[in-house]
């Protein structure tokens, strides 16, 4: 027999937008740019998932667009629900940015979609990976890395929800205008990845040496985890990921928004200003374009056993 507090659980587990809410249709999507010299960067936005606050990445990925836009000669496109309507949006993208769910959920496992991806990644295009979905199935694992620099599989990978400090903010083109930054909200971070040769970290900090569940994690007690790298491809493309971006509150951090803002740009071979992409931000932008989740029922309190009978 389920109780309550499961079938919650279980409730807010197969909460799948079937729909977009009213306020997220009125958002654009998989528009076309008017301008052939303006940039194309299409930024697809995974399906709704876990509960109201995070994985918010249909709103996370609107505010990119917004931050984007303050760069000029750039075109951001949405596109919602894991994946285009009209694939050919993709084709003639400077960058394509995932910000998704994990492992079997990633938007373009299918055979054709993979190829699609593929084909854009041979021709250069700019790549990026945001939060979960840096952690592909095993059998996809190598050829993801030679596409993003590393990838999280769960033999060796570690994941959780804490606090983190970055104090130390490596000199990078993806790093101007980063300073060192506390994310005072418990995220949900990946780490312990397995990175190909060439791979840059950039931005790497202390985790709880408890959240260091597989015995390859347990070698490395104390060794600061990188959660953001940059990766130049053999062919010459350019890849940016940052396993944060769980909370979407957390991109009130001018540090975070500027990080990755600066890597998307990064990928498509623009020249980041010294001090870093422009990333105005609204406090306000928070609340807007969130997906429609039911908050988790209230648990239920345990039973208080009865008294025995006075004697």
């Amino acid at each position: 027999m389920k109780t309550p507090a499961l079938l919650a659980l279980l409730t807010l587990t197969l909460c799948v937008r079937a729909d977009l809410t009213e306020e997220q249709k009125r958002i654009p999507r998989e528009v076309e740019s008017p301008d052939p010299k303006l940039a194309k960067f299409v930024l697809i936005a995974g399906s709704a998932a876990n509960s109201p606050g995070s994985h918010e990445y249909f709103a996370g990925s609107v505010l990119i667009m917004d931050w984007l836009k303050q760069t000029p000669g750039v075109w951001p496109v949405l596109v919602a629900e894991a994946w285009p309507k009209n694939e050919t949006i993709l084709d003639g993208a400077k960058a394509i940015v995932v910000y998704a769910d994990t492992a079997d959920k990633l938007p373009f496992l299918e055979p054709a979609r993979w190829d699609h991806m593929k084909r854009l990644i041979d021709a250069g295009t700019g790549f990026v990976m945001l939060h979960q979905s840096a952690d592909v199935p095993a059998d996809h694992a190598e050829e993801m890395k030679s596409w993003l620099g590393a990838v999280w599989q769960k033999d060796t990978g570690c994941r959780g929800h804490w606090d983190m400090d970055f104090n130390e903010i490596p000199t990078h083109a993806v790093t101007r205008g980063v300073t060192a930054f506390h994310v005072p909200f418990p995220d949900g971070w990946l780490y312990n990845l397995q990175f190909a040769p060439g791979a840059v970290p950039l931005l790497a900090g202390q985790v709880p040496d408890k959240s260091r569940t597989t015995e390859d994690a347990k070698t490395h007690i104390g060794r600061p985890e990188v959660m953001a790298w940059a990766y130049e491809r053999a062919g010459g493309g350019r890849s940016f990921a940052f396993t944060g971006g769980h909370l979407h509150k957390n991109w009130e951090l001018e540090s975070q928004r500027k990080l990755v803002t600066n890597g998307i740009l990064w990928t498509a071979k623009f020249e980041i200003p010294e001090a870093g992409a422009p990333v105005a931000f609204n406090p306000a932008s928070l609340t807007a374009n969130l997906d429609n989740k039911p908050k988790p029922a209230p648990k239920t309190p345990a039973a208080t056993p009865a008294a025995a009978p006075a004697q």
